[in-house]
């Protein structure tokens, strides 16, 4: 998987927008909120996720996920592109989104 990937998927999403913010970053938006941050020649991005979720890709894939700098604390989790299965992580982009987007958007996205 690579970061063109990871945007596919998430401007597939409604409403998502890419904004470069802090010069360097490639961040994934949904209503101006940050689901996503990654770059184009990325390796790894780091996805919005539950403290519980995150607990859970640790502990079954420490290679593949690791806690995010900065925004692990609540839950941001940073993926590998090179190790993580691609249903995997789709998965975790679309519960990124519904996680992100207001309640009333996040509900027009079928499972």
């Amino acid at each position: 998987m690579t970061f063109a990937d990871v945007r596919r998927i998430a401007l597939a999403l409604p409403e998502v927008e890419e904004k470069v913010t802090w010069d360097t970053d490639l961040t994934l938006r949904v209503r101006d909120r940050i689901f996503a941050i990654g770059g184009d020649a990325a390796e790894r991005v780091s996805i919005k996720a539950s403290l519980e979720q995150q607990a859970e890709l640790l502990e079954m894939d420490p290679d593949t996920f690791a806690k995010s700098a900065y925004v692990g604390r609540f839950g941001w989790v940073t993926v590998d592109l090179c190790r993580v299965d691609p249903g995997l992580l789709e998965s975790l982009i679309r519960d990124a989104w519904r996680r992100t987007a207001p309640k009333k958007l996040a509900t027009t996205l079928d499972d």
